[in-house]
């Protein structure tokens, strides 16, 4: 990565643009992995290069399943982005991690099966490691961000990424809360987190929880009115705590502690001579590190 700190947002259900950006506009950004989401919002505050993208496009015209993610990670990296954070909506499967309750989440179990989920493939082969999918500096740094917008903050979680578009069964949320032990449940942060990675981003996730999911005895099924006034309400403290995070992060940025800006370092496998031109050239911005 750069020496400069440029904040990318990725904004969930209910979060839509950033306020108060300096020299803001939206930009259109051609990625040979197709259109993404919406145009990117782009800007400064405090001095730092912000970029938002709304990831159900502006109206809310993406399901889950149909979030462009490749890209979009592709676009964040074209514009210079350093630093991903993902902000979403989730159900929760804990009592502790109430509605309205923000959660950092550090782990992912990953369900989803209709996505393409890395930009390597035939022609030019790559494996990187996503034991830890997320960046523990910036979490930390988000998580900060969070409870100064005056959210009730868990530092630390298991994400379980569905499928969508429908809610869990009950057979399903019991299943993933009480066997799998999972905190949250979410239907957008994978392939999201692993393309990050292959992207070398780092990259936090932040889930705001609207409901129980169905697994409580006493909230019943998932409720829509109820998450959608929920969701309101940790919308507005998601805008502040993007707000806050270019102050925290600093203009100028080290090389990450984690490793993320480095994770294609040993990663292709592919020998050059036998690397498909064509996928080649489409990884330019994502891998154009390693690639040359």
């Amino acid at each position: 990565m750069g020496e400069t700190t440029r904040i990318g947002v990725i904004g969930g259900s209910g979060i839509y643009e950033i306020d108060g950006l300096d020299d803001a506009h939206w930009v259109t950004v051609d990625s040979p992995w197709g259109v993404p989401s919406d145009q990117i919002l782009t800007g400064r505050l405090d001095g730092v290069e912000m970029a938002f993208l709304p990831r159900h496009g502006r109206g809310h015209v993406h399901s889950p399943t149909t979030v462009p993610y490749r890209a979009n990670i592709d676009a964040l990296k074209q514009l210079g982005v350093s630093d991903v954070v993902s902000v979403s909506a989730c159900g929760s499967f804990r009592d502790d991690m109430a509605p309205g309750d923000f959660v950092i989440v550090d782990q992912f179990i990953d369900r989803t099966f209709a996505r393409e989920k890395s930009f390597f493939g035939t022609g030019c082969v790559a494996h990187v490691s996503v034991a830890h999918p997320t960046c523990d500096r910036l979490g930390q740094v988000a998580a900060d961000a969070a409870e100064a917008a005056g959210a009730k903050v868990h530092r630390g979680g298991t994400y379980l990424a569905m499928e969508g578009p429908q809610f869990s069964t009950l057979a399903e949320s019991k299943m993933y809360r009480e066997v799998w032990a999972c905190d949250v449940i979410g239907m957008t942060n994978m392939p999201e987190a692993k393309l990050a990675r292959e992207a070398e981003l780092c990259y936090a996730s932040v889930a705001m929880i609207t409901d129980y999911d169905s697994w409580h005895p006493d909230h019943g099924e998932v409720d829509v009115t109820e998450i959608i006034k929920t969701l309101m309400g940790n919308a507005e403290k998601g805008r502040v705590l993007a707000a806050g995070l270019p102050a925290r992060l600093g203009a100028d940025r080290a090389p990450c502690p984690h490793g993320c800006d480095r994770a294609l370092e040993y990663a292709v496998l592919t020998q050059p001579e036998n690397r498909d031109p064509a996928l080649v050239a489409k990884l330019g911005a994502v891998a154009g590190r390693v690639l040359g």
